[in-house]
């Protein structure tokens, strides 16, 4: 049985400059853990973007939905995982205020 984990985090960056922090910071987590992960596969359908990750043989699912001034994510962990659920709510919520923080340097 599946877990169902929801964090918003507020924001006020708008639609358009949030999702492009939001697909950056998943780009970077995904190059940070590539060795530990079998699979990942994001999919954006408008500003909700659909998360398929292998890891450990297991396989947890998310969405994130980019809204005008929060997002929303919703993490469906496999039962194995659950029992972890406070911990990785905690997590998501700090992955997510640092990757609407995301500095962009202006290119040379």
């Amino acid at each position: 049985m599946q877990k169902s984990v929801v964090v918003t985090v507020s924001h006020q960056l708008g639609v358009e400059v949030a999702r492009k922090r939001v697909a950056e910071g998943i780009e970077q987590l995904r190059t940070a853990y590539v060795e530990k992960i079998a699979h990942s596969e994001i999919v954006w359908i408008g500003d909700r973007a659909d998360l398929k990750l292998v890891a450990f043989g297991q396989t947890t699912t998310a969405r994130i939905d980019v809204q005008t001034n929060q997002l929303r994510i919703e993490v469906f962990l496999p039962w194995i995982i659950a029992a972890l659920g406070g911990r990785v709510q905690s997590i998501l919520a700090a992955s997510a205020e640092s990757a609407l923080r995301i500095e962009h340097k202006p290119k040379s």
